[in-house]
């Protein structure tokens, strides 16, 4: 496979456990078990993916997570203990793609790291809205290309992450087709519902800051109420 993934855990036998299931699914990794340590690692030794905890000594896992968001969109995935609820929501809002809560099983594990490796959720699913140019999805303002995963609003590149743009990707090729949150976390995140629903609400609420002009009124990502959300073309 030749994927790295860092591993920011400051626990040593957690660390040990997780490159022992990694290397045996076909990854390459690398660890860090403090907080300043890994942001250099992660900076510095260009990562598939990262393996991050929330509660790590020198600098916590959010703080590393906004810091490595600041440069660069790694896939990011959070390791949180059950009851650290807000941890999960604020590791999402501050750009992780996703969390596994402790304790975790291996096919968990892996199926997750597999899921958020993953460049494109939706290779199968045919282009239904294009314009000319099979790479490209154009609405109102907005460009969706799909071959570079970019994004831009009146000609200019928005900042987003893979996740954020697997999501924007899945439901722009499907317009005014409404998506349940679980059918989101299945199609997009690349699992069968391990996720937190939330993990949809809070992904979409970062998009909607990034590509509508007043997200609390937005004209591309509509919810419906009680049922889930769609891609207004």
């Amino acid at each position: 496979m030749d994927r790295t993934i860092l591993i920011i855990e400051d626990e040593e036998h957690i660390n040990e456990i997780l490159t022992v299931q990694l290397s045996n699914a076909g990854y390459k990794t690398i660890s860090a078990f403090d907080g300043i340590k890994g942001l250099e690692m992660a900076l510095n030794e260009n990562p598939d993916l990262i393996l991050l905890d929330v509660m790590l000594p020198g600098m916590d896992g959010n703080e590393v997570c906004r810091k490595v968001r600041e440069k660069s969109n790694v896939p990011i995935i959070m390791l949180t203990a059950r009851e650290d609820e807000v941890d999960k929501v604020l590791g999402l809002e501050l750009g992780a793609d996703d969390y596994i809560t402790k304790p975790y099983s291996t096919r968990e594990l892996t199926a997750r790291v597999k899921a958020n490796l993953r460049r494109s959720a939706i290779d199968n699913i045919p282009q239904t809205q294009n314009t000319g140019d099979l790479n490209t999805i154009m609405s109102g303002e907005l460009t969706i290309n799909v071959e570079r995963y970019e994004v831009s609003k009146n000609g200019k590149v928005i900042d987003i992450t893979l996740r954020e743009f697997e999501l924007l990707k899945f439901l722009a090729m499907q317009p005014d087709k409404i998506f349940s949150r679980e059918k989101l976390l299945e199609n997009v995140w690349g699992y069968e519902y391990y996720g937190d629903v939330r993990t949809v609400d809070v992904t979409v609420r970062r998009l909607r800051e990034k590509i509508e002009d007043d997200p609390s009124m937005p004209k591309y990502i509509i919810t419906k109420r009680g049922v889930g959300y769609y891609f207004n073309k």
